[in-house]
Parts: structure tokens; sequence; C-alpha cells
């Protein structure tokens, strides 16, 4: 099970990309109650994430919607955000205001790949290993939002743009997988 919790906690982490968030989050606070702020935005991914872990099936059971499709479509949406990634072109507009935050918690961390994902992750390993996985990431999403000031100035601009490309590589792969793997199921 430790394997387990290890895969779901990197792909989500990847996912989740949350040094993508560092320069929205540093805008909306200007530095100021960074950690209120982070545990407010990262309190926001989390009742998304808990919200789809536990009850995404079997609302995607009462809407008829099958896990191949979901695979497939989780897969197409983390790949369009992995070209954001890659590209540093988004598709979404970012709204400098005290919205930002819960923008950050969803869909910027909690968006479309992650409810996808977790879904696709309680189905094929259980809802206990992708709950222990989503743990630390989200407290790892915390810990890098509450300390983005001082992220972004060892880092700088360009550090934070160089590991957003790179999660957005790493997401990629995850994209093409869940693709292979839904069209897969689906021929069989």
């Amino acid at each position: 099970m430790l394997a387990q919790v290890v895969k779901i906690a990197v792909a989500l982490f990847v996912i989740m990309d949350p040094f993508g968030s560092i320069p929205l989050f540093l805008l909306a606070t200007q530095e100021k109650r960074a950690d209120k702020a982070a545990t407010y935005a990262v309190g926001v991914a989390a009742f998304v994430l808990f919200f789809f872990l536990f009850l995404g099936d079997p609302l995607f059971s009462a809407l008829g919607i099958e896990l191949t499709s979901l695979r497939i479509g989780g897969g197409i949406v983390l790949g369009a955000l992995a070209m954001e990634l890659v590209l540093g072109r988004g598709f979404t507009k970012m709204v400098p205001s005290s919205a930002a935050l819960s923008l950050i918690g969803t869909p910027m961390l909690t968006g479309p790949g992650v409810i996808a994902s977790t879904m696709i992750f309680v189905q094929s390993y259980g809802y206990v290993p992708t709950l222990f996985a989503s743990i630390p990431v989200l407290f790892s999403s915390w810990i890098i939002l509450r300390f983005s000031s001082l992220i972004h100035r060892i880092l700088g601009k360009n550090g934070i743009e160089i590991m957003s490309r790179v999660m957005g590589l790493l997401l990629m792969t995850i994209a093409v997988d869940l693709v292979i793997d839904g069209i897969r199921a689906a021929l069989s």
C-alpha cells in the first residue's frame, strides 16, 4: 500500500503544481497574512478534493458516467493543463483580488485534473491509499504557499517558471497514461 500512496501522492503533487500558484498567491496576499491566506486557499482545495474523493463516484454513477470516459476525459484535461504549463501560456484569466485565493484553491490546486485523477485513483487503488496520499500533498501545498515569498526570492521568477514547466512535462506523461488506459478499457 505504501507504494500506491507514494505513486498517488507524486501524481497529485505534479497535477496540483503549487509552485505555479506562487505568482498569483503573492499578488493576492501582497506578503500580508500569508499563513491565513495559505490556509484558506488550501482549505478550499481540500474541500473540493475530499468532496470528489468520497462523493465523486456516486455522483458520476448517478449521472451515468463511466470510469473509462473519466479516464479519457481526465487525460485530455490533464494534457491541456500540461500544455499550459509547458508552454507558459494560460487558458484561464488571472484575477488579482481577494477572490484570487478561492481561484488558487480551485481551479488552480484542485481543478479538473485533480478531480478526475482523484476519482480514478479511488477506482484503481481505493479510498484509503488515495486519502493517505492526499493529506501530505495538501500539506506540502500549504507549506509552499505559506513560504511562497521566500521561495520566490530564492528561485526567482525564472526558477518558478522552470519548475512549472518541468511539472507540466511530468503532467503530460500522466495524461497520456490515463488516455491510453481509458482507450484500452473501452476496447476490451
